[in-house]
């Protein structure tokens, strides 16, 4: 018959009232035990004879640590029963006493961790314009020999980046055509030249806002998927096996995904286009009291093809670089799912804060060049 489990208890020792006695079974399932002995013990104590605990787990051990800490006891001079010592000596050495260290707010520390994000950012950057390169020596490639493009996933990726996102450019186009009319007719009501409205929908959206637009969802939607695609294959170790049949992953998975953007990114942005100055059409007829004819003939006069060669341009370069990020990023996934999610998320800050960026220089540029 098995005899009944003795309850931890701690009591002073008669011959030396700082020396506490402890006996019983320290162990998890008598942790409230554990903590009601502890509690009681008198403030003189300053060792602990811990030879007669029967038994005795990482519980129990780690509770007189935390004991011997908060009364400003030395732990190593706590006695136990030889049985014991392997498993307090084994969570004594795991078990870290030290202070979290805070957080430095000095100039020195604010210096250095600025330095260190440089250094991060200057490291992504070379790494890009590296990928940059062997994507573009492997296009190359692909025209001396014919064999290693992959028809049927650039067909299939272009579907996904292209024909998809459709609805979602075309309809976000259209509202932003209509406010940029409704602000741009605000301003000019007051001198009586809500006319001129034709021109600024037209000229915004031609230059500056179809393709910006256009960019920014798919980088959004297409470079976070890339990276979460990608990303997934490296962490079941896909794309190891890709290496191991001799297959090169960007031939497979980074070139088709690029060749899709760059075709299907300048098509979007002239859906972008036409979206967005119907919406400063239907602003104009149903607001401003335009006529249909009215407003399409002033859109005619001034309309100057420049102006849409200018979006246009920028539309290769952004479909380039969300494709280069959201693939990079999916490769440099460490294989585990927190590694996924941030990356994904690396790849949708990067990719929109550099559309962004290149598009302002690009805005000023073509400025000083009276394009």
């Amino acid at each position: 018959m098995t005899p009944p489990a003795t309850p931890p208890s701690a009591s002073a020792d008669p011959a030396d009232p700082a020396r506490l006695l402890l006996q019983g079974r320290w162990t998890l399932r008598h942790t409230d035990l554990i903590g009601q002995a502890l509690s009681q013990a008198p403030d003189q104590i300053r060792s602990i004879d811990a030879t007669g605990v029967e038994r005795l787990d990482t519980l129990g051990v780690l509770r007189l640590i935390r004991f011997a800490r908060s009364h400003d006891l030395d732990f190593s001079g706590f006695t136990f029963h030889p049985d014991h010592h392997a498993l307090v000596a084994a969570i004594e050495d795991v078990q870290d006493d030290r202070p979290p260290r805070g957080r430095d707010y000095g100039f020195g520390a604010a210096l250095a961790r600025l330095g260190k994000a440089v250094h991060g950012y200057a490291s992504e950057a070379t790494a890009l314009l590296s990928f940059l390169g062997e994507n573009l020596a492997k296009m190359l490639r692909l025209l001396r020999q014919p064999s290693r493009f992959r028809l049927t996933a650039t067909v299939h990726h272009m579907e996904q980046v292209g024909l998809d996102a459709v609805p979602l450019v075309v309809l976000l186009s259209f509202l932003v055509g209509a406010v940029i009319a409704f602000l741009g007719a605000t301003i000019l009501a007051d001198f009586g030249a809500e006319i001129f409205v034709v021109e600024l929908v037209s000229i915004a959206f031609l230059r500056e806002f179809g393709v910006l637009l256009t960019a920014i969802i798919l980088a959004g939607r297409t470079a976070s998927a890339f990276t979460a695609q990608i990303g997934a294959m490296v962490s079941r170790e896909e794309v190891d096996a890709i290496r191991t049949l001799g297959l090169d992953p960007i031939d497979l998975l980074v070139l088709p995904r690029t060749i899709a953007l760059l075709v299907m990114l300048p098509l979007l942005t002239f859906l972008a286009m036409t979206a967005g100055l119907a919406g400063g059409l239907s602003v104009g007829v149903l607001s401003l009291e335009i006529t249909p004819q009215a407003y399409l003939a002033r859109m005619q006069d001034t309309f100057q093809f420049r102006h849409m060669l200018v979006g246009l341009s920028k539309a290769p370069l952004f479909a380039l670089l969300i494709a280069l990020i959201g693939c990079l990023e999916g490769l440099q996934v460490t294989g585990t799912a927190q590694s996924v999610g941030e990356r994904t998320t690396s790849s949708v800050v990067q990719t929109i804060s550099l559309v962004i960026v290149i598009d302002a220089f690009a805005a000023i540029w073509f400025m000083h060049m009276g394009w």
